[in-house]
């Protein structure tokens, strides 16, 4: 589990993301884009003009599972994204 970027190395913005499961997030992103839906109309946008050859998944952290019970782990993955954008302070993210 962690937060995610997908990064378009055309013109360098991104779509950050968390999950429990990133992998099936970062599937479901791209079935989305795939079949023209997804709900982020510029990043969709952009995946039909520059295609998904030009789109990369990278894991920028990852939260590593507590032996504690009762973590909200989606709430803390949140928390760590926005610190991530906030850190990184990256120019061009898509909203």
């Amino acid at each position: 589990m962690g937060v995610f970027q997908i990064k378009n190395i055309k013109n360098n913005k991104v779509l950050i993301d968390h999950s429990i499961d990133m992998e099936s997030k970062w599937n479901r992103h791209k079935m989305e884009l795939k079949f023209g839906n997804h709900r982020n109309r510029s990043f969709q946008k952009d995946w039909n003009e520059y295609g998904e050859e030009n789109f990369v998944f990278e894991v920028l952290s990852e939260l590593i599972k507590s032996e504690e019970e009762n973590i909200n782990y989606n709430k803390k993955l949140k928390t760590l994204q926005n610190m991530l954008i906030e850190e990184l302070d990256i120019e061009s993210i898509y909203k």
